[in-house]
């Protein structure tokens, strides 16, 4: 009878123990499947996995070395066993190249590596091992060696290799058969499945906590509907659902095609990129198809800086990683449209905290929240210019009747006696020039002369457009003898523009100076009164009396 009989026999028939394999196996399976369906995570899951593996198969020790994409290497995750074996490998990092000569084809046995002690050199191995001081249970050639390797890969069910599991001092100290490996490797299939959906389901939550913080940024944004706090609010959700460092968001001029960022989140005051000035039609040479994934544009460095040359380049990652699915000091971009389909700007994200290239959900992700962006800063302009339109004129932006009233309003209230003038003044000849160009010319004069109004009255003093082609000048502490002479700077003004029709244009000022406390419809009469009177006579200026 040899060894392995001794050691394995039991008073059972074959059939029996066959069957305590599987129920043992089976319970294995099922305590791994209740901590994926619990929600632990996955370190949790790991834990149940080397735990239900070690008392299902029999080993002492299993290891699990959890593949990082980020890195490309293998991280000892989880170590079941002695606290000797935990102390010498927990935290341990294997490359690729110190794993390669283990998992050699010349060990498969079953879909499992096993490797004998005297069929590898050791000495030559990069790795850092444990081997249990003492000798073999068993002798023979049955018996399992302390310098024995036993390993099974763990694979996503699309074949990537998801982590190595290893098992060491198997209870009854013999070498597996067959069998028994092709027990460990489906368990170890198993295994590698839970930890899939466990690392699947962390990545759902985040995309799903991505997706919560969206609507919460959509739910805050009528309250905040500045173009400030929009944009900062986006940047802040993006970094926190997302998980990037860094986020940054640049808007065009109006009239250039520069962009300057407008919000930011994870970037100090003083950082280059908070102030930086990128040119538009440079950062649009990185908006090519291969590049775009769900909208977003992911730029290897090289090739983005081949691309838009040196002075667009205003930071660098630093949280970068080593092999194919990693940050390297990746560009990405997400261009932001305006409703007729400009670029109106771009957004960057930087610095993945998991050192990742993003997935496409990701992705998918952070278009859905730069479109939001745009959806709001839409909304927003318009309120704002809803608001702007209440107490502004639209055509030459000046305030309007309503502003000019309330003005006067809050003037007569304050309890100070304070002087200040009104101006009334009509563009005398204002019809003709519309009737002979037309209303696109008139227009544009009209425009050319609020402008040229804004330009010449004091910081404190107000112009507004009470009218077709009547305006008015609010004067803070300014007497008579102040508001000729803005009125004085006004008709040089005219008479000297560079624009041939605003030179043409005549106008007739009325001027009546208060106290503050007159009501402010009677001194807009006053005004409006010497305005007509210096409009009869022809003396240009009127000053009520």
């Amino acid at each position: 009878m040899t060894n392995r009989q001794i050691q394995r026999e039991t008073n059972d028939s074959d059939g029996a123990v066959a069957t305590a394999e599987f129920a043992s196996s089976l319970q294995g399976l099922l305590a791994v499947s209740r901590a994926v369906r619990s929600g632990a995570d996955v370190g949790s899951v790991l834990d149940t996995i080397a735990r239900a593996v070690s008392e299902t198969l029999g080993f002492q020790t299993v290891v699990l070395n959890v593949y990082r994409p980020e890195w490309d290497d293998f991280y000892v995750e989880t170590v079941y066993g002695s606290t000797l074996v935990r102390k010498a490998l927990l935290g341990q990092i294997y490359d690729w190249d110190s794993w390669k000569p283990l998992l050699h084809p010349r060990f498969l046995r079953a879909g499992a590596y096993f490797i004998p002690n005297d069929a590898f050199d050791w000495s030559k191995d990069k790795g850092t091992r444990f081997v249990p001081a003492g000798e073999p249970i068993v002798e023979g050639p049955e018996g399992w060696h302390p310098n024995d390797e036993l390993f099974v890969r763990l694979e996503r069910s699309d074949g990537q290799i998801l982590g190595v599991m290893s098992f060491g001092e198997p209870l009854d100290g013999l070498r597996p058969d067959d069998e028994q490996l092709a027990l460990a490797v489906t368990l170890a299939s198993h295994a590698a499945l839970a930890l899939e959906m466990a690392q699947e389901r962390e990545r759902l939550e985040r995309h799903q906590t991505g997706l919560e913080q969206l609507l919460r940024v959509s739910s805050q944004l009528p309250q905040t509907m500045t173009t400030e706090a929009i944009l900062n609010s986006v940047c802040e959700a993006v970094q926190e659902a997302l998980g990037f460092d860094k986020v940054l968001i640049e808007l065009r001029d109006k009239d250039s095609e520069l962009l300057r960022p407008a919000a930011a989140a994870g970037w100090d005051e003083n950082d280059e990129a908070r102030t930086a000035v990128l040119e538009l039609a440079l950062i649009s040479r990185l908006f090519e198809p291969r590049f775009e994934i769900a909208g977003c544009y992911l730029v290897p460095r090289d090739e983005a800086e081949s691309r838009v040359g040196r002075s667009q380049v205003v930071y660098e990652s630093v949280r970068n990683g080593r092999g194919p699915a990693a940050w390297n000091h990746h560009w990405l971009v997400v261009p932001l449209y305006d409703t007729d389909g400009t670029v109106r700007g771009v957004l960057w994200a930087d610095e993945p905290q998991n050192r990742l290239l993003p997935t496409e959900n990701v992705l998918q992700a952070l278009r859905i929240f730069a479109n939001h962006a745009m959806e709001a800063l839409a909304v927003a302009t318009q309120l704002a210019e809803t608001r702007f339109l209440a107490d502004h004129d639209p055509l030459t932006r000046l305030l309007n009747r309503r502003a000019l009233l309330r003005e006067l309003q809050e003037a007569s209230e304050r309890s100070e006696d304070r002087a200040l003038s009104l101006v009334f003044l009509d563009l005398d000849n204002f019809k003709q020039i519309n009737d002979l160009h037309g209303h696109v010319i008139g227009d544009r004069v009209l425009e050319k002369f609020g402008s040229l109004l804004e330009e010449l009255v004091r910081s404190e003093d107000w112009a507004f457009r009470v009218g077709g082609d009547e305006f008015a000048l609010l004067l803070g502490q300014a007497g008579e003898h102040d508001a000729r002479d803005v009125v004085a700077r006004i008709i040089d003004a005219i008479e000297s523009n560079i624009d041939p029709l605003v030179r043409t244009l005549k106008a007739s000022f009325g001027i009546a100076t208060s106290n503050c406390r007159q009501e402010p419809e009677e001194l807009l009469r006053i005004a409006d009164e010497a305005m007509y009177q210096a409009k009869r006579s022809g003396t240009r200026i009127e000053v009520a009396a």
